[in-house]
């Protein structure tokens, strides 16, 4: 690294900041990112609706812990951390809100120690606004308060990727180093191997063995548990794997950049991608992101810091490249982390180019940021607002479906299968069963016993033919599917 990089209290434009000794000063120093963080909690309170229901994934996750229904399908590629992580709501009530709020008050939390280290690498203010950036994407936003693992992968890596670059200096950055990492493995173990490659090359090159050391018990602290699920449920490391990839359609060569840029309209899961691409004034963001990260990176040459800037955003592109160019398909939640350590930089970029070297502002310039912002804050609010319109009615669909289940006899101990049935099952109570599929648990001469004790209904799409062995079932309409469900004469309670 540089010789500015030895020093870390050297400011943004390679200042040496002023030592203040006063307590009140140092406190003070972290209310911009204290601020951010509250910001952040408050806007997901207000704009993503607490009662707007769980999705999909997030039912898998929320059902292994909780008490409304048992457990769904856990198929390879997820990892417990999650379920860990809601289990102190989920355990005992079946609130939505209250899951929300809980989780809401938990990222601000996060984006807060996150930012906190990396205070003496940045300016606070730069920490600040890159924060700021982070936090008011649309994605972001809509992620916060959900029971996923995307943003906490992404807090996890700004804050290892902090202490990496803190602990060359003071070694109790290690500590964050492993708690950073573990939290990423905890979420997604593969997403931590990627973002932790490059920070594993520079510790090699470096000469820095606790920091390597402090990688490795991260990714084994948080990626134990997932690993010997591994032998024990999947039968062996390669197998788990295996199945993941063909899951995932196959990780191999794909690309996927079309596909997110088609998912940043507001499509939650591009699968299969296909349509048009959204308005250009919804994707000239992600376009912008990459030249204020390339801006930033020669900032940090010219000011002698170039480590400090050059690790987030190597540890950024990698965490993208499987996202980009491996997988089929497209979410946006998928590139959070890669979002979350580009800020900084880009951040950073933005007062370069909104000041002189000699710190005063320019002008024009800052005017001409300060309109770029505000209309890319306008646009995240808008999709934003739809998406979570959109997602809301589909939950709320869910569960007239579950009522619909109810008023026709489908009540706990219950069991679905057919389209949606993992979400429906939930809402409904049910444990869900598929004969095929990537989420397939079960066979058809296992659904037709199960039929024979407990209710049993088979989904569908509306108007959509039901399964063979549900041919002679009764077929209802519930609200955007078609219940098909057992008869009860065989029963004997």
């Amino acid at each position: 690294m540089a010789h500015g990089d030895r020093a870390l209290l050297v400011g943004a434009r390679g200042r040496a900041p002023s030592v203040t000794s006063g307590a009140s000063r140092r406190a003070g120093g972290g209310r911009p990112i204290a601020a951010v963080a509250a910001a952040f909690t408050l806007a997901q309170l207000v704009l993503v609706r607490p009662g707007m229901g769980l999705g999909w994934d997030e039912t898998v996750y929320v059902s292994q812990v909780g008490v409304q229904a048992p457990a769904a399908f856990f198929s390879a590629p997820r990892a417990r951390g999650v379920s860990l992580l809601v289990a102190p709501i989920a355990s005992w009530s079946t609130s939505t809100e209250l899951l929300r709020v809980y989780l809401a008050v938990l990222s601000g939390i996060g984006l807060h120690l996150a930012l906190r280290t990396w205070r003496g690498l940045f300016p606070v203010r730069v920490l600040a606004v890159g924060g700021a950036l982070f936090a008011s994407l649309w994605v972001t936003l809509f992620y916060g308060p959900q029971a996923m693992p995307n943003y906490w992968v992404a807090v996890g890596a700004l804050g290892a990727v902090g202490c990496f670059l803190r602990a060359r200096h003071s070694p109790r950055g290690l500590w964050g180093v492993v708690a950073g990492v573990a939290l990423m493995a905890w979420m997604r173990p593969t997403d931590a191997v990627w973002v932790a490659l490059p920070l594993l090359v520079a510790a090699a090159v470096g000469r820095r063995p606790r920091s390597a050391l402090a990688l490795v018990a991260g990714l084994v602290a948080g990626g134990a548990q997932w690993v010997i699920e591994a032998y024990v449920s999947y039968g062996g490391l390669a197998e788990r794997l295996h199945e993941a990839s063909r899951i995932q359609g196959g990780l191999g060569g794909h690309f996927a950049v079309d596909d997110q840029l088609r998912s940043l309209s507001g499509r939650t899961l591009c699968r299969p991608c296909t349509g048009p691409l959204p308005d250009p004034v919804v994707m000239v963001w992600w376009f912008v992101l990459p030249l204020l990260a390339a801006v930033g990176l020669v900032v940090a040459v010219r000011a002698r810091r170039t480590g400090r800037t050059l690790v987030p955003l190597t540890c950024a592109t990698t965490a993208a490249v499987p996202y980009l160019f491996m997988i089929g398909y497209a979410a946006p939640r998928f590139l959070l982390p890669a979002y979350a350590l580009l800020a900084i930089p880009v951040a950073d970029a933005l007062f370069h180019l909104a000041t002189t070297p000699a710190g005063r502002r320019r002008p024009v310039v800052a005017t001409l940021l300060a309109a770029g912002l505000l209309a890319h804050l306008a646009v995240q609010y808008a999709v934003l607002e739809r998406t979570v319109r959109r997602t809301t009615d589909d939950h709320r669909d869910w569960a007239r479906t579950a009522a619909e289940l109810h008023r026709l006899g489908v009540r706990p101990p219950c069991l679905l299968t057919g389209h949606l049935s993992i979400p429906v099952a939930y809402y409904t109570g049910c444990s869900s069963a598929a004969p095929r599929g990537h989420n397939a648990n079960s066979s058809v001469a296992e659904i037709l016993r199960t039929s024979r004790r407990i209710p049993v209904a088979a989904l569908t799409r509306p108007d959509g033919p039901p399964p063979a062995y549900a041919r002679d079932w009764q077929t209802l309409p519930a609200a955007g599917m078609d219940i098909h469900r057992a008869p009860t004469t065989d029963r004997d309670g």
